[in-house]
């Protein structure tokens, strides 16, 4: 059995090219059950990649075909977009960590995909690394699956590129940043739009009312094995392609999405953000409090443990653990 197949079986899919049946919700993060994140205050890519993975004493890539989401929604510079150099820096440390192989999928918009690969310089990155490509918005019509959660604010559904269900080990590797036409914020768990069909955005962008929900409810066809989230600088205010920077010199990793964007929300409010951000408490942001719902991962900031290598990180993390738990 495939990993699509598992996911299908597992959340009760009925599949005939189409997937029409309901999602059931994973199963809720116990409250007693600590979710470790790692956090590196740091300005290094390099080192910063490495030490927040191998803060949290786990490998899920070993031996394993690895598909590598970034955040290529356009090509704007970081935090626009991915920075070539933590990809890099990531690429190199999962073949460290014995990946069988990796293949980084992605689909941009509004720019073109190809267009936003080519300005990034992804292809010859790809190659120098021996890396595979897809480009998600370049894949047949056979290749998009629907999807139909019961219970959803989607419509009719959302198509779901199929590698993406067919993998058995996704990393994924975000920005941290807000976003200024309703999204209120992008890391982990907005990454997963760009796993869904170009045709799906006219419901999502004009659904102002359900975004942040609709948001979240693509979340539930998979589950990350690795995310990692550049903060070294992040936007404050606008996004997601433009916006107002300040340096927060940090870099953090974990498994759990929803622990993941209420950190990152954390390190939002400790540099001073919009109104959006300042003005709501963080697992009442509507991507995590729906995620939350859908049992997509931890349920309390009282859960969310923050690992650290250093005095320095750990004096931020003291910091960031205050504002996580007033929210």
């Amino acid at each position: 059995m495939n990993r699509r197949e598992f996911i299908l079986a597992l959340t009760g899919f009925a599949f005939s090219g189409n997937v029409s049946a309901g999602v059931k919700p994973l199963p809720h993060v116990s409250e007693r059950n600590k979710v470790k994140i790692s956090l590196v205050k740091t300005s290094d890519r390099a080192s910063g990649v490495r030490k927040a993975i191998e803060l949290l004493g786990i490998n899920p890539v070993k031996g394993q075909d690895v598909l590598l989401k970034p955040n290529f929604n356009s090509a704007d510079p970081f935090p626009g977009s991915t920075h070539n150099d933590t990809l890099m820096n990531l690429i190199l440390h999962l073949k460290q960590m014995n990946a069988k192989s990796i293949t980084i999928g992605e689909r941009s918009g509004p720019p073109d995909t190809s267009d936003v690969l080519e300005e990034k310089g992804i292809n010859g990155l790809c190659k120098k690394l021996d890396v595979t490509l897809i480009n998600f918005e370049a894949l047949p019509e056979n290749e998009w699956i629907k999807i139909k959660p019961e219970q959803s604010h989607w419509r009719n559904g959302f198509d779901v590129a199929k590698p993406v269900l067919d993998s058995r080990c996704i990393v994924s590797t975000c920005c941290l940043k807000t976003h200024g036409y309703g999204g209120v914020f992008t890391m982990s768990l907005k990454l997963s739009v760009g796993i869904t069909h170009k045709r799906n955005m006219t419901e999502l962008h004009s659904s102002f009312l359900s975004m942040r929900k609709m948001i979240a409810e693509i979340n539930q066809v998979y589950t990350p094995s690795l995310i990692l989230l550049d903060a070294i600088e992040a936007f404050v205010d606008g996004g997601p392609m433009t916006g107002t920077r300040k340096r927060a010199d940090v870099m953090i990793a974990g498994t759990d999405r929803i622990a993941i964007d209420a950190l990152g929300l954390s390190i939002l409010k400790e540099l001073g953000s919009n109104k959006d951000i300042m003005g709501k408490k963080i697992f009442q942001q509507e991507q995590i409090a729906r995620a939350v719902e859908l049992g997509l991962g931890v349920t309390h900031p009282e859960d969310i443990e923050i690992v650290t290598g250093d005095d320095t990180s750990k004096r931020y993390a003291g910091k960031l653990k205050d504002i996580l738990l007033e929210g």
